[in-house]
């Protein structure tokens, strides 16, 4: 009698189910890293010091980002407080994407922000915009992962369920 654990297809389907853990454990960072970086780098020009907006990021908000919407140019409102918002978030959120915290509104926040800027530089839908669009939804969908905070969070307040014996 042969044994059917050591069959070509019974091999091939085990070698799927490890490459499968693989991804599982490796494809979750990977994608948060690459969101994160181009949001990060972008955040680190935005200060001259701690809390310290640059006069080149204030002025891009007052003077040359305008939403293109319907045909038509609208600047920020509140230029300046909407450009603090956006260099805090742009270090804050990659930081908390990086570590793997608060992963999924993350990856919601990063969508959210990619839109806006879709708004503001509509031509760069299909060289960045797309991209990142893709990764933050990888990130809403996929989760932390198990290399994340989010995960060893989860693992220390889940506290295994009692059964109770059916009245």
């Amino acid at each position: 009698m042969t044994d059917k654990s050591f069959t070509p297809t019974a091999l091939y389907l085990r070698l799927l189910d490890i490459v499968g853990l693989i991804g599982i454990a490796v494809a979750p960072p990977v994608v948060r890293i690459a969101l994160a970086l181009p949001f990060l780098r972008s955040g680190l020009t935005r200060w001259d010091g701690f809390l310290q907006l640059s006069i080149g990021t204030q002025f891009l908000f007052e003077e040359q980002f305008k939403l293109h919407i319907l045909g038509n140019l609208y600047g920020f409102p509140a230029p300046d407080t909407v450009a603090f918002l956006v260099g805090c978030a742009e270090i804050v959120l990659p930081v908390l994407l990086l570590a793997g915290l608060a992963t999924r509104l993350v990856g919601l926040a990063l969508l959210i922000m990619t839109g806006v800027i879709q708004l503001v530089f509509p031509d760069g839908w299909v060289n960045f915009h797309l991209y990142w669009a893709a990764l933050a939804l990888a990130v809403v969908t996929l989760g932390p992962g198990p290399l994340s905070l989010d995960y060893l969070v989860s693992r220390l307040f889940d506290r295994p369920r009692e059964r109770r014996a059916p009245a």
